[in-house]
C-alpha cells in the first residue's frame, strides 16, 4: 500500500498548488504533512488560516472536496497542529 501512497503525495501537492493562491490571498497556506496508508491527507493550515474560525469549512469543503475529486485513493482530509 506504500507504493499507492507514494504516487498520492505528487497529485495531493498538485491539488494543493492550485487552492494556494486562494489561501495567499486572505493571509493563509497550507503544507502537506503526510498522507497515510488508507488514503488519510494530514495538513498544517499556517498564517491566518491557522487561527481563522473558518477553516474548518476551508479544510472540508474546500480542500477535502477537491481532493477526494482529482486524486483517486484519498478518503479524508484531517488538520494536524
Amino acid at each position: 500500500m506504500a507504493e499507492t501512497t507514494d504516487n498520492m503525495v505528487p497529485q495531493v501537492q498538485e491539488v494543493l498548488e492550485k487552492l494556494r493562491p486562494f489561501l495567499l490571498r486572505d493571509g493563509g497556506d497550507v503544507e502537506l504533512v503526510e498522507v497515510d496508508e488508507e488514503g488519510i491527507v494530514k495538513v498544517r493550515l499556517m498564517g491566518a488560516c491557522g487561527s481563522c474560525p473558518s477553516s474548518t469549512i476551508t479544510l472540508k469543503a474546500g480542500i477535502e472536496r477537491a481532493l477526494m475529486e482529482e486524486v483517486p485513493g484519498v478518503t479524508e482530509l484531517e488538520q494536524v497542529f
